[in-house]
């Protein structure tokens, strides 16, 4: 078929393939990995800067290597964040030439939405989800009523980490909602009908993804669950748009089929 790029391979020229694009990724990670550890604590000063707005001024480690282990775990998460553009385009280089010209047409604007979505959420559980939380959380501080007794929080460094990357790691995710949804209508797994149907359902499946990835004060349950709702129906949305432009661009996709040799 000309539609198809002309690349059938045998087996283990695949597997030679999908090795050095392996190794490209690898490559990539592990430099990536070198600058974020040079940089970690300027990163780590990032992360911690919604403790400081909070009024919290101090974290601790329990451990004498637990610093060494918080830098590099925020050199880790800061190395898969950076490397991600290359590991994406390994992989589509990968995949793409087993790919007609109308399904690569249709996948590669999901490609691009994934990491501005994904960016979009963390974004959001940065600058606003995490603070709100921290606000609430650390207003537990004080004086236990009448018995002289005053509660202070010490944040410990790895446990403060492993909160903010659940934020942003949850935020991120449940972004690209849009995504998933698109794509599972456009292999025909659900239909526009069947989401649009069931969309009582996706509004509490929401607040219940909400309440199970956010600690639990309702700020921050809402503040995942009312912007998941709404991707939900602009999902709905961007399918209905696409279905109707549908019809009139598959035609000129259609296989075309070498004629067979006398």
């Amino acid at each position: 078929m000309r539609d198809i790029d002309d690349t059938q391979q045998p087996l283990l020229e695949h597997l030679i393939e999908l090795r050095r694009r392996l190794l490209y990724c690898v490559a990539a990670l592990l430099v990536t990995f070198a600058a974020s550890m040079y940089f970690s604590r300027e990163v780590l000063s990032i992360l911690v800067h919604p403790l400081a707005e909070a009024g919290q001024k101090k974290i601790i480690y329990t451990q004498v290597f637990g610093a060494f282990f918080v830098q590099l775990k925020v050199a880790f998460f800061a190395a898969m964040m950076l490397s991600f553009p290359v590991i994406a385009t390994q992989l589509w280089q990968f995949v793409a030439p087993g790919l007609y010209r109308r399904e690569k047409k249709a996948l590669l604007p999901f490609l691009l939405a994934t990491p501005v979505l994904f960016i979009g959420g963390a974004a959001l559980a940065y600058f606003v989800a995490i603070p709100t939380a921290l606000h609430f959380l650390l207003g537990y501080q004080g004086d236990l009523g009448n018995s002289g007794v005053k509660q202070e929080a010490l944040p410990e460094a790895e446990k403060y980490l492993d909160f903010v990357m659940q934020f942003l790691f949850a935020f991120g995710i449940t972004f690209l909602l849009p995504v998933l949804l698109m794509l599972l209508e456009r292999a025909g797994i659900v239909t526009y009908e069947q989401l649009k149907g069931a969309w009582r359902y996706a509004v509490v499946a929401a607040f219940a993804i909400a309440a199970v990835l956010t600690p639990p004060d309702v700020g921050s349950q809402l503040l995942l669950a009312i912007p998941l709702v709404g991707l939900y129906f602009l999902s709905l949305a961007a399918i209905w748009f696409t279905r109707r432009r549908r019809p009139a661009a598959e035609p000129e996709a259609e296989d075309e089929v070498e004629p067979a040799e006398a």
